[in-house]
């Protein structure tokens, strides 16, 4: 091309003229079935390079009107040249010597599924599938050192999986700048399947955020073309095929959190372990190729599960995951610590999710293309990081799966407080059962005993049954007993009942009297209306043998087991405690011989059922007369296998037992 003198301006119109005809022509040629991408590709190049020429003679012009941005001046020219770049039916990608875009035309933004702007300031291996970009790095440093073209095949991915496309790497020369390099993809082929768990979902959605640098239009909801400009498409079909793909995405939204609220309702009683690695399970199954997912423990954040592939090779990578700590800096950190989710459908960054001991990034060893990772966040409490990894083939991550992340990392921090608020109060519940019954039994000189207490198999609330053996003037005590209902009040009816016998009987060796004065103080407490079942026995020995006074309120009497198997229930009676001012025990004296077994129990025992409705209590006296002349553990075992038996595992009510067995007289008696 003649180099232009000043005024030589219709020259310059008619060039510009022909110009932008022939650049008119390639858009509409590139629009056809039968185009030939390579033939379009050595047309464009050539034109590019004439607006190139064109720009740098101009240049070297010391035009005043050209200056002033005349119609035919520098201005004009480098608009020109910004529009033929920008419209040029072919990718384009202008990087700098470190790799980095610098600019990219509407084909490259397509081509990525993203706009113009979205790649620039990026590295441009990081629009590459993992698998090639070492080959590209080095052939981008090559070509930049070298000034030699280089063409290499390889995959660019976006949201809707891999393009592979032919890459042709190039310096481009401007006077009075650094060399650029310029990078020419022609699409090879349609796109690469895409992985049947991920789909593509690269829809926008208003309300949710983006974050880490991330621009929203990088899930732009057009369509991606197979071949040509977006603009040759029918507005009509390309309008309808946004919608349908719209209404596909916020369907799919909606499938997946149901799915993930189904699973959290469905596992609220499971251990924590479990439900986290369930909810992985799932999300790996229908969003992501690979789910992390690291809870916050002692104000910091630890691994706890990675799910994956089913793959033979997913465990040993799962592994290598698991081994590594999720610092600050890693993506989960980030989102831990700003409680804000991030998306990096093209993460510049190989070490976001951290790397192994020898240096290896996780991201290249699960193959990860895009990382989108959410805090796992209720109210102001942070219990962790929910983090997914895509690879190229299932495509990038956009706004509609960052709020199916935030919906389920939400969804999840609900349950986690939910069953931590269960296990703290099932664990407090657990510790006052524990304060309620004595850590160990005291001995009784000349008897043998033994005690169990069954919690229920329903539900987790502190049952109301207590037991105790005590000291009292001239001999010994033991209290059974039940407060009506359960819970941390009845279990607080339950220790003032018991304390109070304890007390009363360290001064009065009648059982009655004790459960008289017990009854004044449950009265003076007003325990909103609960009351209590009890038994009191005193022992004392008597010319070598046992004598028994039994108060009763309201309790079910013991049974008497005599060393021959016979056996006697003993009547119970008397008004419960906590209810009648005047309410008195009924009393029962007993003398018991060397082998004689004495045992106790709540209503939890006589009460349970059979699956046919039966009750344990019509069967109690024929199960202990076969466990006569046992001592008193191996009764309450056998106690123990015949009512789960009975009922099949299922109890409605906590159940106390004790049994004695006299032995021979202490030589004090």
């Amino acid at each position: 091309m003649a180099t232009r003198h000043r005024g030589d301006t219709s020259e310059q119109a008619s060039e510009t003229t022909g110009l932008k005809t022939r650049v008119g022509a390639l858009r509409q040629a590139a629009g056809m079935p039968e185009a030939e991408p390579r033939s379009l590709l050595d047309a464009a190049l050539a034109e590019l390079d004439a607006a190139v020429t064109a720009l740098d003679t101009t240049d070297a012009s010391e035009s005043p009107e050209g200056e002033a941005g005349g119609q035919h001046g520098p201005t004009a020219d480098r608009r020109l040249l910004q529009a033929v770049f920008q419209q040029v039916p072919v990718a384009l990608f202008l990087l700098g010597a470190d790799g980095a875009v610098r600019r990219a035309n509407s084909a490259a933004a397509e081509l990525v599924g993203a706009t113009p702007g979205y790649a620039t300031g990026k590295s441009f291996a990081a629009l590459v599938e993992p698998a090639h970009r070492a080959a590209v790095r080095s052939q981008l440093a090559a070509v930049a050192r070298t000034g030699a073209q280089h063409v290499l095949l390889c995959g660019l991915y976006g949201p809707a999986g891999v393009r592979q496309c032919q890459v042709m790497i190039r310096t481009v020369n401007v006077r009075g700048d650094d060399d650029k390099l310029l990078v020419v993809a022609t699409p090879r082929g349609g796109r690469r399947a895409t992985d049947s768990r991920s789909g593509t979902q690269n829809k926008a959605e208003p309300k949710a955020r983006r974050s880490g640098g991330e621009p929203a239009a990088a899930a732009d909801t057009t369509v991606p073309a197979t071949t040509g400009p977006a603009t040759t498409r029918p507005a009509s079909t390309a309008s309808d095929a946004a919608v349908g793909v719209a209404v596909a995405a916020m369907t799919r939204r909606i499938d997946v959190v149901t799915a993930v609220n189904r699973l959290l309702l469905e596992n609220v009683a499971s251990s924590e372990g479990q439900l986290l690695q369930r909810f992985g399970r799932l999300l790996a199954d229908r969003v992501a190729t690979w789910v992390i997912i690291d809870v916050m423990a002692g104000g910091r954040l630890e691994r706890h599960s990675v799910a994956g592939p089913d793959a033979e090779e997913s465990a040993g990578r799962a592994q290598a995951v698991m081994a590594v700590h999720p610092s600050a800096e890693t993506a989960a950190g980030q989102v831990a610590q700003s409680g804000t989710a991030l998306v990096l459908a093209h993460p510049d960054d190989e070490a976001i999710l951290g790397a192994t001991e020898a240096g290896a990034p996780l991201l290249l060893l699960l193959g990860g293309a895009s990382v989108l990772s959410a805090p796992v966040t209720a109210g102001d409490v942070c219990y962790g990081a929910l983090t997914m990894v895509r690879n190229a083939a299932a495509g990038t991550f956009g706004l509609a799966e960052v709020g199916i992340a935030e919906d389920a990392a939400e969804q999840l921090a609900r349950t986690l407080q939910v069953q931590r608020a269960m296990r703290q109060r099932a664990d407090a519940a657990e510790a006052l059962q524990g304060s309620l019954l004595p850590r160990e039994l005291k001995r009784v000189p000349g008897v043998e005993i033994a005690a169990a207490h069954i919690p229920a198999t329903q539900g987790r609330a502190v049952g109301g049954d207590f037991y105790d053996i005590y000291q009292t003037p001239e001999g010994w005590g033991i209290a059974i007993g039940d407060v009506t209902g359960k819970g941390q009040d009845a279990a607080a009816v339950t220790a003032a009942a018991r304390h109070a016998i304890r007390v009363l009987a360290h001064w009065n060796a009648d059982p009655v009297g004790v459960l008289r004065g017990a009854n004044e103080i449950m009265l003076a407490e007003a325990f909103g209306g609960r009351f209590v079942t009890a038994d009191a026995a005193h022992l004392s020995w008597q010319d070598g043998t046992l004598r028994v006074v039994l108060g009763s309120a309201g309790h079910p009497g013991p049974v008497l087991v005599k060393q021959d198997g016979r056996t006697q229930a003993i009547e119970g009676g008397g008004e419960p405690l906590g209810i009648f001012p005047d309410g008195e025990a009924a009393v029962s004296e007993l003398v018991l011989s060397q082998g004689d077994v004495l045992f106790f129990c709540t209503d939890g025992l006589t009460g349970a059922r059979s699956p046919d409705l039966g009750y344990f209590g019509d069967r109690l006296a024929d199960a202990l007369a076969g466990l006569c002349g046992q001592p008193p553990a191996d009764i309450i075992a056998g106690m123990q296998r015949v009512l789960v038996g009975f009922c099949e595992g299922l109890l409605l009510d906590d159940v106390t037992m004790l049994a004695l067995r006299v032995g021979g007289a202490p030589a004090s008696a």
